[in-house]
């Protein structure tokens, strides 16, 4: 007895004429008398324009002559941002829905002049679009114009001309009544036929490449491995990983992501990391809050993989090369290099000759 059902649903559903369709949207129909806008199925189910163009198009064609419509007013109006606005409005002028141009103001201002048209491709004669209150006269570019918008001028009532009375004959002369003026009749307006509209082809439009809203990914680098993934080494990098939780409550992980870090984990124990530092480095300065930690730990493990320690002859200073040392020649005195003491190459030359 506590719950409320709603009759007034029940009852909009039993008016709909015809049977009702065991899937999808009813309509519940109920003629507007006040505040409504017309909008055309070519606008609201248009198979190119995107739902915030669409949208976007019908808000435009509700507003009166003079609305702001620039991309500033709609974000301040909408949620959307200027990007997807101006994105939108672009389709729009691309589909024929949206003009804007540059016209120059008396003082020197240049502004822009935006006019919409609720009806792109369609041409009248004498090529103005017919609205209903202030708008302004533009060329049409509608394909068809419904004959409602056209308004024929209804025939005047001509009035009856009265009658006028004939003059009694009487014996004695009497009065005679006065004449009652006879309405003129008034001239009935010829009835012009309603031009047809003539059918114009619609222009192709180039199609519109919108720009990428988001930048390309890069390709995700692998993820590093050992040289040899040894039981030993397995079993460390496992337990390193399943134990993360008690060091950080952020990286609770799935045993199928413990087997899928192994490998990196690995790879830094086979280059002599100590587990207290690859610890530190998978648990400091983690986001807050943290939504996939294995997508972090894999990005860490690979972008801060430590390079090999070198070995006991790469740190060894150089060692240089052998310097021959200086001798005294017995003969001249003279200097020269040599492991040996004796003469000098001139004095050998010369006691060889001697000899």
């Amino acid at each position: 007895m506590d719950t409320q059902h709603d009759n007034a649903l029940t009852h909009a559903l039993a008016a709909i004429p015809g049977p009702v369709p065991p899937s999808g949207v009813l309509h519940a129909v109920i003629p507007h008398t006040s505040r409504f806008t017309v909008v055309g199925n070519h606008l609201a189910q248009h198979a190119e324009l995107s739902l915030v163009a669409i949208g976007i198009g019908v808000h435009i064609q509700s507003l009166p002559a003079g609305s702001k419509v620039g991309i500033k007013a709609l974000a301040a109006r909408f949620p959307e941002g200027e990007v997807k606005i101006a994105c939108a409005l672009r389709e729009l002028e691309a589909h024929g829905y949206l003009h804007r141009t540059r016209v120059r103001l008396p003082k020197g201002r240049v502004a822009t002049r935006t006019v919409f048209c609720n009806q792109p491709g369609a041409v009248l004669r004498g090529g103005v679009v017919p609205v209903v209150g202030p708008a302004v006269r533009v060329p049409a570019l509608a394909p068809a114009v419904a004959r409602e918008h056209i308004r024929v001028p209804e025939p005047v009532a001509v009035a009856e001309p009265v009658p006028v009375p004939e003059p009694v004959a009487v014996p004695e002369p009497t009065a005679v009544p006065e004449h009652r003026p006879v309405s003129e009749p008034v001239p009935v307006p010829e009835h012009r036929p309603v031009p047809e509209p003539v059918p114009v082809p619609q222009a192709l439009h180039a199609q519109v490449r919108l720009p990428s809203r988001t930048a390309p990914t890069q390709p995700r680098r692998p993820l590093p491995r050992p040289q040899a993934l040894t039981p030993e080494l397995r079993q460390a990098a496992s337990a390193l990983l399943a134990d993360l939780r008690r060091h950080a409550e952020e990286l609770v992980l799935s045993e199928e992501a413990v087997e899928e870090l192994v490998p990196g984990v690995a790879a830094w124990l086979e280059r002599d990391a100590t587990t207290d530092a690859i610890r530190r480095t998978l648990t400091a300065d983690l986001p807050k809050p943290l939504k996939h930690p294995a997508r972090l730990l894999r990005h860490r493990l690979t972008a801060l993989l430590p390079p090999p320690l070198p070995g006991v002859h790469d740190l060894a200073a150089p060692r240089r090369a052998p310097v021959t040392p200086f001798q005294t020649c017995d003969g001249c005195e003279r200097a020269f290099r040599s492991h040996d003491p004796g003469h000098c190459r001139d004095c050998r030359a010369q006691y060889g000759e001697a000899a």
